[in-house]
């Protein structure tokens, strides 16, 4: 399973075991070399598992990349690309996905994840950390372990420089050629009131406007260049933006801007006046929201006290967001929604008040559906893709359990009210998707089709939903009768869909083919009929551990960092979760409770499935002298295959790190 974000990671080292080598299809960013371990003695190497779906492996990549160029002539970063979805094996995806995210390292491609079980990783993404000398002295999963890095880093630095076992110089990543064009990567489009449209161009770090024939360009807005700058068209800056909405006219006069954005890394609301392109931020700090964060209050729907001061709403500014992935307009609410990939949730924004806050999700990442009032049980994995039915219903792609999902909005606008407020009788309905590890192509009726990692949605006029399903490369049909069917194929990552004005009858799109760097107009037949095609089922697969049927002691070991202790000022400082697929797979065991070990009941007619677990503990400075100490909320998740065979281990640990 994909992690959560953990806040710290502990910098202990491990004993001294020699790194296992580096095995796979083949290497990019090398020129065409192979690289060994052998080549790399003397430098610090930090292997990053990835896996080019996952937000948390993009989240991790962009924390290294200062650490990168600080020390580019000592630290050696290799990502090891271990696939989930069967997509993301082909070569070719995996060299547009180093293209399109700016990997600015050497990536050994291993697709049968040999490399991955050699260092026994558990999970997207996990870091191990290689001496000089070839020798792993840390190994951690998940993301936020920036500054613990940057101490080990420097602690082994000038260790194997006072040994000699150092060496300086240039590394064994060799850059791409650029590829030049009008759209890079882009990720999503709307039409204008003037009949263009308006591209988030993720790979310019910017947005294009088009003219009507989705080809010629018409203007930019920014410099193409990363970072996080309001001003005009011709200096702001943007990192990797995906979705974007138009404003009512009544509410762009109100707030002089006319379209929001979907900043994903800047993780920041832009606001874009397009009379003369002026950009800026509306929310979020341009800092990621971590799990745990103790300057922030959780983002917790149904807890709207914890996102006003004194009754209002908090300066929108100062509320870190979390990879914000694309943005709808919702009339009955008077707010966007916001897919806010990074944390597994939905939020709300009132561009009038500026009130930012979260209204589903419970930051768990699967597939579990809510009721009215219980929007904040309801979980979410990396959702991508918004757009508001004829009839008010949100319809969303949410990308990591491969799902089409229906969210009904809340009562009608209330412009006294907060938006949680205004989204309190929201309800989350899945219409097709089984969980994180099920995928495929396959049509027919809803409950039993499967897509592989949509990005993005387009409800019709007809209460039909069209799919941009990402990883297929194709565009499937959602029909209000409950069954899926196949309208287009052959498309390279589709991630958005424009609806253009009806012509003879027919019904025109507008898809943005992100790995092809372009817009593809499709015209779709009147009766959007559609093929009704089946290429097979999916299941990620990953090394299994072995487990004994019947008692199983789980241990999930947690060590406070140096200096920190168990905090227990507010309650139990522990949480553990477990839960299994299939349910049937535990007979006892399941649920949430305080200690970190629990005895499992493992089912002995079950032959395998897999274990989901949570686990949580608080920490704090231990010095008492310390006035206002330092605390975090250590979190992780694992999602571990296990195959049930007689004689085998009836422990099983995993590391919670501290």
């Amino acid at each position: 399973m994909l992690f959560t974000s953990p806040v710290t990671a502990s910098t202990s080292r491990l004993p001294r075991v020699r790194a296992s080598e580096l095995v796979g299809r083949g290497w990019l960013n090398t020129g065409g070399a192979q690289v060994s371990l052998a080549d790399l003695r003397g430098k610090i190497v930090l292997l990053d598992f990835w896996t080019f779906c996952c937000i948390n492996c993009l989240h991790v990549l962009d924390e290294l990349r200062e650490l990168e160029e600080q020390h580019r002539d000592v630290l050696v970063i290799v990502g090891v690309h271990s696939p989930k979805f069967a997509h993301e094996a082909d070569p070719d995806a995996l060299a547009a996905a180093v293209e399109r995210y700016e990997v600015h390292h050497p990536v050994l491609d291993d697709p049968e994840l040999v490399t991955w079980s050699a260092y026994t990783a558990r999970a997207w993404p996990t870091l191990v950390v290689i001496d000089p000398e070839g020798y792993i002295v840390a190994q951690m999963a998940g993301e936020g372990h920036l500054s613990n890095l940057r101490v080990l880093v420097e602690e082994l630095i000038a260790e194997h420089e006072a040994k000699g076992t150092l060496h300086r110089g240039g590394g064994v990543y060799v850059p791409p050629e650029p590829v030049a064009g009008t759209l890079r990567f882009p990720a999503k489009a709307v039409r204008l009131p003037s009949g263009n449209l308006l591209v988030a161009d993720a790979g310019h770090h910017g947005l294009a406007e088009l003219a009507a024939d989705g080809e010629t360009l018409v203007r930019r807005i920014g410099t193409g260049e990363r970072g996080l700058v309001d001003g005009d068209a011709a200096a702001a800056r943007f990192s990797e933006p995906n979705g974007l909405t138009l404003l009512p006219a009544e509410v762009a006069e109100q707030v002089g801007y006319d379209v929001l954005v979907a900043d994903t890394v800047n993780h920041a609301l832009r606001g874009v006046r397009l009379s003369d392109g002026a950009v800026r931020t509306v929310a979020g700090t341009g800092a990621q929201y971590l799990v745990g964060d103790p300057t922030v209050p959780a983002p917790l729907p149904g807890r709207p006290e914890l996102w006003r001061v004194d009754g209002a709403p908090r300066d929108p500014l100062t509320v870190p967001l979390s990879s914000p992935w694309d943005v709808t307009w919702v009339p009955a609410t008077g707010t966007a929604l916001v897919a806010m990939a990074g944390n597994h949730q939905l939020w709300a924004f009132d561009p009038v008040t500026g009130a930012v806050e979260p209204v589903a999700g419970s930051m768990n990442e699967g597939l579990e559906d809510g009721a009215a009032g219980a929007a904040g049980d309801t979980w979410f994995a990396q959702p991508s893709g918004l757009s508001l039915g004829p009839d008010g219903t949100i319809w969303l792609a949410d990308a990591e359990t491969s799902a089409l999902r229906r969210i009904g909005p809340g009562p009608a606008a209330d412009r006294v009210a907060g938006p949680a407020d205004r989204w309190a009788a929201i309800t989350v309905d899945t219409e097709v998707g089984s969980g994180l590890y099920d995928f495929g192509h396959r049509d027919g009726a809803a409950d039993q089709a499967l897509l592989q990692h949509p990005l993005g949605v387009a409800a019709l006029p007809d209460g039909s939903v069209l799919i941009a399903d990402t990883y297929n490369g194709a565009v499937r049909r959602w029909s209000p009768d409950g069954q899926v069917s196949t309208l287009a194929t052959g498309l390279a990552e589709p991630s958005g869909i424009v609806l253009l004005p009806a012509a003879d009858g027919d019904l025109t799109v507008l898809v943005v083919e992100s790995a092809a760097h372009r817009l593809t107009r499709i015209t779709l037949p009147s009766t959007l009929a559609g093929e009704i095609l089946d290429a097979g089922a999916h299941r990620t697969a990953r090394p299994a551990t072995d487990v004994a049927p019947g008692e199983l002691t789980l241990d999930v070991v947690f060590t406070p960092a140096a200096g920190q202790k168990y905090d227990d000022r507010y309650g139990p400082s522990t949480q553990l979760t477990v839960s299994s697929s299939p349910p049937e797979l535990l007979l006892d065991g399941e649920g949430r409770d305080i200690p970190l070990t629990r005895g499992l009941r493992i089912n002995p007619e079950v032959a395998e499935g897999v274990l989901h677990i949570a686990a949580r503990a608080a920490s704090c400075d231990a010095d008492p002298s310390i006035e206002f100490p330092a605390c975090h909320l250590n979190s992780q998740e694992w999602g571990v295959p296990v195959r049930v065979v007689a004689g085998a281990a009836s422990e099983l640990t995993l590391p919670l790190h501290g």
